[in-house]
C-alpha cells in the first residue's frame, strides 16, 4: 500500500527546489554579470560613462557590440553615448558597407527607413570605416545598427563629421598609437528633462512640454541640437594622458576648421549631465577635463582636411 505524502512535506519538497533554482539563476547571473563587466572594462578607459545627477530622462541601458559600447536611451530612442577603442593595425582596410540594420534590443522599432523624408541622414556615432579597419567585418556589420545611428544634417554628418572621423583614424590613431573615443548627441534642455521637475504648473505648461517634446522628433527618434566627440590618449606608463573634446552643431556648412569646436570635457559634460571618465583621479581629471590643451596633436595641420569620401 503506498504512502501519501502529507501537504507538509510536499511543500518542504517544492520549496526546496525552489530554492535550488533561485540559487542557480543568482550564481549564473552574477558570474554573467563579472564577465560582461570585464568585457565592458576592456572597451573603455577609465570607467563606462555615468550620470551625474541621474533623473528619469538619463535611464538608459549599456549595448554590448563587437569593438564598441553604446548607451542606449528609450525615453530618447537615441544613443546617449557611443564608446569604442582605436589601435593601429597592420594594412587597415573596411570592406563593402552593410545594409542598415534594426537592433531588435531596442524597445521602440526603429526601422531602417525610419529618418526617410525628414531631411536628416542615420548619423553613425562609432564610425563604419575606423571599427571595421581595426575591429573586424562582425564589428561593422554591428555599426549599421540603427541603436548606433542619431538624425544629422547631411552637411554635418557627410562633411564636418565625417572629416573629425577621418582625422581620428588617420592622423591620431597613427601618432599616438592607441585612442580611445567617446561619442554622441547632445540634446535640448528644457521640455523632456524640465517635465519631470514641473510643480505646481497648470494643465497648460504641461501640454505646450508635450508638445514641444513630439515636434523635435522624427517619429519616435529625438533630434539632437549638437553632438560631441572626445579623443583620450591613455599613455604609455609614466606619460600623461591626453584629452581633445569638439562640440558640433546641426547647422554647419561643412567646410569649417575643426579646431573652431574645441571644448573642454566639462562643457560637453555640463550640456550632457554624463560624467565621462569615472575612475579617472580627481586631481588628473581637473586639468584633462577642464582645459582645452592642443599641444602634441599637431591639429593645425589636419584642421582642414578635406574628407576622405
Amino acid at each position: 500500500m503506498s504512502r501519501r505524502r502529507s501537504p507538509v512535506t510536499r511543500w518542504r519538497r517544492q520549496a526546496r527546489r525552489f530554492g535550488i533554482t533561485l540559487l542557480f539563476v543568482l550564481v549564473t547571473s552574477g558570474l554573467w554579470y563579472g564577465q560582461e563587466r570585464q568585457v565592458r572594462d576592456q572597451l573603455v578607459w577609465m570607467g563606462v560613462p555615468e550620470w551625474q545627477s541621474p533623473t528619469p530622462v538619463s535611464l538608459h541601458r549599456v549595448l554590448r557590440n563587437e569593438g564598441f559600447l553604446v548607451g542606449w536611451s528609450d525615453v530618447r530612442v537615441n544613443p546617449l553615448w557611443v564608446s569604442y577603442q582605436l589601435q593601429m593595425v597592420e594594412d587597415p582596410s573596411a570592406g563593402p558597407r552593410p545594409g542598415f540594420r534594426r537592433d531588435w534590443r531596442t524597445l521602440w522599432p526603429v526601422g531602417t527607413d525610419h529618418y526617410a523624408g525628414s531631411g536628416y541622414d542615420r548619423g553613425h556615432m562609432a564610425p563604419n570605416y575606423a571599427v571595421a579597419a581595426v575591429h573586424g567585418r562582425e564589428a561593422q556589420r554591428d555599426t549599421f545598427y540603427m541603436s548606433n545611428m542619431s538624425p544629422q544634417r547631411p552637411d554635418l554628418n557627410r562633411r564636418l563629421w565625417q572629416r573629425l572621423e577621418a582625422v581620428v583614424i588617420d592622423h591620431f590613431v597613427p601618432r599616438f598609437g592607441e585612442v580611445q573615443v567617446i561619442t554622441g548627441p547632445v540634446f535640448t534642455e528644457g521640455f523632456l528633462a524640465s517635465l519631470f521637475k514641473l510643480n505646481g504648473v497648470g494643465l497648460a505648461e504641461v501640454r505646450d512640454a508635450f508638445r514641444k517634446i513630439s515636434d523635435n522628433r522624427v517619429g519616435l527618434v529625438e533630434i539632437p541640437e549638437a553632438f560631441y566627440k572626445i579623443i583620450a590618449v591613455p599613455g604609455a606608463p609614466g606619460e600623461a594622458p591626453r584629452v581633445l573634446a569638439f562640440l558640433m552643431p546641426q547647422d554647419v556648412r561643412g567646410d569649417e576648421p575643426l579646431d573652431a569646436y574645441l571644448v573642454s570635457v566639462n562643457e560637453i559634460e555640463a550640456r550632457t549631465g554624463l560624467n565621462f571618465f569615472p575612475r579617472l583621479p580627481e586631481e588628473l581629471a581637473e586639468v584633462l577635463e577642464g582645459e582645452v590643451v592642443t599641444q602634441g596633436w599637431a591639429l593645425e595641420e589636419v584642421a582642414r582636411l578635406p574628407g576622405r569620401f
